[in-house]
């Protein structure tokens, strides 16, 4: 049943197109699992690291990874300095590194990161689907991946993981360059968010993606199977964030997604970003902030933690329906009421097909709508923010370690501990923000 409903999900416009003029006209090796893609624009300062650190790839146990288990595909677009240069005198000097160079005008209506990433990510399902298995790496140009990466994704979707999204730590240097104010916004958001990311583990538990955890899911980052891209869809044609986008098409098809410790990066802090909405962009915008006295806010702890016990509840529900029980106005209206959206719209959508990510994703989508959600809970300052959240997963850790044969959630390898430390790139404060 769930394999009929998950067939009305896909969304046809983002299909993969079959016949589209190969990037890269050489075949990959048999022995090829991974095809790294990065997409490129004036990359010149980075691309050597960048390089360097997918070059220098090896095991958990520090041997060298085979160079025929993987292959990248840089595409430099629109650049009006010397990256493709740099990419093929890399490749140059690396014969044994599976490096493929291209280099490409786009016309302006295409010369975007999300076009960019999605025909990258497209051209490499389409050299890994011959091989009937296969992993598709996204980085960037700016970012240094961690000697493990490929690694470290392989082990995660051996273990079960259809995708998987890398912890993302900005470079020190550019951090410590940052506007005061700037950098303590982006420390303590990820401080913020890595509070969320453990509470969600409490109140709406994913078997798949268990604590420790993180909650980034970007380009910088980001790994999937052939078989998911191909259910999902494939990327999104959107101009940007197209990684939240493909994250959010992951979860309409109930993809067992992992936000891995294991999986590390560390990309720029820079503040001249490729796009009005990234990292560089929302850098500028807290430096904006310093300067103007205004505060931070966000989603307050009462509502985070209301969300995602309702969320939780919303999946219950769902996977009760697919078993076959046929719930009552009764069984809706007080969920309704606690949404706040309309009761009949609730009963009618759970009567459609759908999965349980496409359903939390409509129903988001209608609170919105309403606007009752959104005027009850208003934001408040991070920093207060962060005060209830460790108050309230205080509680919980204490209440969960009462209860008779409870352990805390790990990570699911025994071997784990030895695979973190041998991932570890800087222990920054970026790191050390919530302990």
């Amino acid at each position: 049943m769930e394999t009929k409903r998950l067939q009305v999900v896909i969304n046809p416009s983002t299909q993969i197109p079959e016949s589209a003029p190969p990037l890269v006209t050489i075949p990959p090796s048999p022995n090829c699992e991974v095809c790294v893609i990065v997409p490129v624009r004036n990359e010149a300062q980075t691309l050597i690291a960048t390089l360097t650190a997918l070059a220098s790839q090896t095991e958990f146990t520090g041997e060298r990874l085979e160079e025929s288990r993987y292959e990248i595909i840089l595409l430099a677009n629109n650049c009006n300095d010397n990256s493709a240069a740099i990419a093929r005198d890399f490749a140059c000097q690396h014969p044994d590194l599976k490096l493929h160079v291209v280099e490409k005008t786009l016309p302006p209506q295409q010369a975007y990161i999300g076009y960019v990433r999605k025909i990258l990510m497209d051209e490499a399902y389409r050299r890994l689907r011959k091989f009937r298995r296969g992993v598709i790496a996204s980085t960037d140009g700016d970012s240094q991946v961690s000697p493990t990466w490929i690694a470290a994704n392989l082990h995660e979707i051996a273990g079960g993981a259809d995708a998987v999204g890398g912890r993302i730590i900005t470079d020190t240097a550019g951090r410590a360059s940052l506007h005061p104010y700037a950098k303590a916004c982006h420390l303590r958001e990820v401080g913020y968010n890595y509070l969320v990311a453990e509470l969600e583990t409490y109140l709406d538990p994913n078997p798949h993606d268990p604590f420790p955890r993180h909650y980034q899911h970007y380009g910088a980052s980001f790994a999937v199977t052939v078989q998911m891209y191909a259910r999902s869809g494939g990327m999104p044609l959107v101009r940007t964030p197209e990684d939240v986008a493909f994250y959010q098409a992951l979860m309409r098809v109930n993809a067992r997604f992992r936000h891995s410790p294991l999986v590390q990066v560390v990309t720029s802090a820079r503040q001249n970003g490729r796009t009005n909405i990234g990292l560089a962009n929302q850098l500028q915008k807290w430096t904006t902030m310093g300067e103007e006295n205004q505060p931070f806010l966000v989603e307050s702890a009462d509502a985070i933690a209301t969300r995602l016990q309702l969320r939780h509840q919303l999946r219950l529900l769902w996977s009760s329906i697919l078993s076959g029980y046929q719930p009552t106005q009764t069984d809706i209206l007080p969920l309704a009421k606690t949404l706040k959206i309309n009761a009949q719209w609730l009963i009618q959508e759970l009567s459609q097909p759908t999965t349980s990510g496409k359903l939390i994703e409509i129903v988001e989508q209608r609170q919105n709508q309403e606007g009752i959600w959104t005027q009850q809970w208003k934001p408040i300052e991070i920093t207060q923010a962060i005060k209830d959240l460790r108050e309230y997963l205080a509680k919980l850790r204490r209440q969960n370690n009462q209860q008779d044969g409870w352990v805390r959630p790990s990570l699911r390898s025994s071997n784990s501990s030895a695979m973190i430390s041998s991932t570890k790139l800087d222990k920054s404060a970026e790191e050390r923000v919530v302990v």
